[in-house]
């Protein structure tokens, strides 16, 4: 029995959600979201709780109850407080800025990197070295910050790139002289 599936989700005072069959549509004070869950799952809304269930036994069913259950809970907080993951840029002369709504990366290529935030993404720079990424979609913010960090991965040897705000880094030792 799936333990986090069995959990009802909280509704905010703010917080409107409208059940579909299987589609699920919150709206909040940062905005709307909508999700089709997979088959095998049933949604209900219960004085200020939203309940998922199987809809049977089945083993798909049973596989992707934890899952709905996280997914229309991670609306519900989206809509309500958002979503934010900071990255952390290190290196002697690597910075970042925003110009307008890009983010431009100077990270020791010839060129800046310049990368456009998708709908409902915004992005903040702190002392030229920590990018926050922050909306109302978990897996938005998560795959934009995936991306910003694609542009140069730590190094295991010096620990120079964008890194996740305390992400630890596994440093190797460089060569040694000749003996």
């Amino acid at each position: 029995m799936s333990r986090i599936g069995k959990r009802p989700i909280p509704i905010p005072a703010k917080v409107s959600v409208a059940i579909d069959g299987r589609l699920v549509s919150v709206k909040g004070p940062k905005g709307e979201l909508s999700r089709e869950l997979p088959s095998g799952v049933v949604v209900t809304q219960e004085d200020g709780n939203i309940i998922v269930s199987r809809a049977d036994e089945s083993r798909l069913a049973r596989q992707r109850h934890g899952l709905s259950r996280t997914l229309v809970a991670n609306l519900v907080e989206g809509v309500d407080a958002g979503f934010q993951k900071r990255l952390e840029i290190i290196g002697v002369g690597y910075r970042a800025q925003v110009q307008g709504k890009t983010l431009v990366l100077n990270v020791g290529y010839s060129n800046p990197v310049q990368i456009e935030p998708p709908d409902g993404i915004q992005f903040a720079v702190e002392n030229n070295t920590n990018v926050i990424v922050s909306g109302i979609s978990k897996e938005v913010v998560g795959n934009t910050a995936a991306r910003i960090r694609a542009v140069r991965p730590p190094e295991p040897y010096k620990g120079k790139g964008i890194r996740y705000a305390g992400e630890v880094v596994l440093r190797k030792a460089g060569k040694t002289g000749k003996k």
